[in-house]
């Protein structure tokens, strides 16, 4: 399928440029100070380990705790995305921005689920797969966050010729259960997440 290319030439970031965390995950500290580069070449021996250093109550489990999510970590799961019409990610062509990413509390006291809200910026005002790349974002967004998250993708208001018109087929929810059953698609955006780590 070949696409029109109407942004031939976009403002491309310097990855190195865009904010992330991963770079400081590769080398972990170690509370002496070493970086635990070697840790990984050492077996690890059970019998060496105290039998109960564990848990001290089932409320330690991994299965109790609530693992808190923040904007970079959403911009870290979107910036991968490969732009339909370029061979570059959302993030280095700042189609997604971290300032454009919010993490809305739940609305009611007896509810826990968050929302997180994701602005999406257009390479340029007439970008006929603006729809494609909210739609993007949304499925992966929806594939890896916990289901206690509701997900709201949306064109950056002012920044599109038809925002008004792409933020209603991305708030619909049956319009994106139709859109998301379309195999051609369901094929440009499943290219698209191929490249998120």
């Amino acid at each position: 399928m070949e696409l029109d290319k109407d942004n031939a030439n976009p403002t491309i970031l310097n990855p190195s440029d865009l904010p992330s965390r991963r770079q400081e995950s590769l080398v972990k500290k170690r509370d002496d100070g070493g970086s635990g580069l070697f840790d990984n070449l050492v077996p690890a021996y059970n019998y060496l380990n105290d039998p109960f250093d564990g848990p001290s109550s089932s409320s330690d489990s991994d299965y109790d705790v609530v693992e808190n999510i923040d904007e970079q970590e959403i911009y870290d799961l979107i910036s991968s995305i490969s732009d339909p019409e370029h061979p570059l990610s959302l993030g280095s062509l700042a189609v997604v921005n971290l300032p454009d990413i919010h993490i809305q509390p739940p609305t009611s006291p007896f509810s826990s689920v968050s929302t997180v809200l994701v602005e999406v910026t257009p390479t340029i005002t007439h970008c006929s797969l603006a729809t494609v790349i909210g739609l993007g974002v949304r499925v992966r967004l929806e594939q890896a966050l916990p289901p206690r998250f509701r997900v709201d993708v949306r064109i950056k208001k002012g920044t599109h010729s038809t925002d008004e018109a792409v933020n209603k087929q991305l708030g619909d929810k049956e319009r994106v259960a139709a859109a998301l059953e379309n195999g051609t698609l369901m094929g440009v955006i499943r290219k698209m997440l191929s490249t998120c780590k």
